[in-house]
């Protein structure tokens, strides 16, 4: 159903360490949204940031949570963890992780909290994921996170169906399965909410270019092994053009919000 490779994932995000600020402003506003929807006294003790980015969450934990000892700053791509170590060089209470979120290098039992914002739908195995965060989190530890639920680039998909079969966007997991997710991993008192985000563009290009300097070019799903032919874009563009509203091209963003209990 998603995307394993993650090596290419890797790489993607790696290349998009120096781009990525200038066109992450979805991610910084879902980001503040995951941030107001916790109770602050629940970030206690040591938090772990599953993939960080550039520490946008990370910077937001330090200047807002003063009961949080330590954070624990976690990618998959070691230039995300260079950015983000080298914005917050002025904390000595910040480590950084380059690792996989499915084999999370952290001690069982050791975690008061764990935040994920828009990282884990590039997950394959979500049932392996929520399972190591249970084991590194505390009885009664809060997971909290954001991810992309399945409305998320619905004008694209729709415009690429225009032209040929292929699945060229990613499938994104329904709250009920995450939440069935979390229930198996052994997580309770779960509270879900989600919300749509649109995002406006003045072309289709505008739209596939920032999904690549956030290194999000990896929503492209099973597509054709052929290479796709500059006439199979073009068609797909035509087709976007066709959902213009008042001069801009849309693209919706479904974010679930999730906060449970170890």
């Amino acid at each position: 159903m998603f995307n394993s490779d993650k090596a290419r994932i890797r790489h993607a995000f790696a290349a998009a360490s120096e781009t990525y600020d200038g066109a992450a402003a979805l991610q910084r506003s879902v980001g503040k949204a995951l941030l107001a929807s916790v109770n602050e006294q629940m970030l206690t003790g040591t938090v772990l940031d599953l993939g960080c980015g550039t520490g946008f969450l990370t910077a937001e934990l330090m200047a807002r949570a003063n009961s949080v000892q330590s954070v624990l700053a976690v990618d998959i791509a070691l230039g995300m963890l260079e950015a983000t170590r080298s914005k917050l060089a002025a904390y000595n209470t910040v480590a950084y992780i380059c690792a996989d979120a499915e084999f999370l290098p952290i001690a069982a039992n050791s975690l008061d909290a764990l935040m994920s914002n828009l990282a884990l739908q590039w997950c394959r195995n979500l049932t392996a994921v929520f399972s190591e965060f249970n084991r590194s989190l505390k009885p009664g530890g809060q997971l909290i996170f954001s991810t992309f639920g399945p409305q998320t680039l619905q004008e694209l998909k729709a415009a690429w169906a225009e032209v040929d079969h292929y699945n060229h966007v990613n499938e994104f997991y329904e709250a009920a399965q995450i939440e069935l997710f979390l229930q198996q991993a052994g997580f309770k008192e779960i509270q879900i909410s989600c919300k749509s985000y649109v995002s406006q563009y003045d072309s289709v290009l505008a739209l596939m270019r920032e999904l690549k300097a956030i290194g999000a070019q990896n929503v492209i799903g099973e597509r054709n092994k052929a290479i796709t032919t500059q006439t199979q874009l073009q068609n797909m563009i035509e087709a976007y053009e066709i959902q213009r509203l008042e001069g801009m091209i849309p693209a919706t963003f479904e974010c679930v919000f999730v906060n449970a209990k170890a």
